[in-house]
């Protein structure tokens, strides 16, 4: 079996003379190169090193958060998903009005007295900040425009539903990424 021998150099790729394996004047360049690649490999690990750091942290983070903090991160995903998409080109629900201000995802059954539906997108429309800031949530119209919405049996079979609601991590979870999905996929067609 013969050795390997090689005909060009490695550093300038120029022909060698038999019995050579590097031109003289290619052996400061071609060690600093290596030197080079050798540090850019070293950033490259370092670099996975931190995002894999990264990625322990947030999934720590995530492990320790609380029902509390789960629910309220479900909450301000649909409520942006509700005001930037669902109803992005909609009137405000109480109202009717158009405008330039600021929108609300506002709750027909407010989230203290009707905990249970705080997360049901049949009870959050978009609306004004006056109406919902100042009229706290112009029920009335709301009413009558909810019921044109979605049908007075629904309307009523929210109403009577006082069944208390235990939330789970996962299933709070997955509400949240459910609404953060949406909105991203819908937000990058749009973009």
């Amino acid at each position: 079996m013969t050795a390997f021998r090689r005909t060009t150099c490695p550093h300038c790729r120029a022909r060698l003379e038999p019995g050579q394996r590097i031109h003289a004047e290619c052996i400061a360049p071609w060690a600093d190169a290596q030197a080079e690649k050798a540090q850019r490999a070293q950033a490259k690990k370092a670099r996975a090193a931190a995002k894999v750091e990264r990625a322990s942290i947030r999934a720590r983070k995530e492990a320790i958060k609380t029902l509390a903090d789960l629910k309220r991160e479900a909450q301000t995903a649909l409520n942006r998903w509700i005001v930037q998409i669902r109803d992005a080109d909609k009137p405000c629900i109480s109202c009717g009005r158009h405008h330039q201000g600021q929108w609300h995802a506002g709750h027909y059954l407010s989230r203290g007295a009707a905990p249970q539906h705080a997360l049901n997108p049949m009870n959050v429309w978009k609306q004004c900040a006056p109406c919902n800031t100042y009229l706290h949530g112009n029920l009335i119209p709301y009413r009558v425009r909810l019921i044109e919405l979605i049908g007075l049996e629904a309307v009523e079979a929210m109403e009577n539903d006082n069944a208390p609601r235990k939330w789970t991590r996962e299933g709070l979870i997955e509400v949240r990424d459910t609404y953060r999905a949406k909105l991203k996929e819908l937000k990058g067609r749009t973009c």
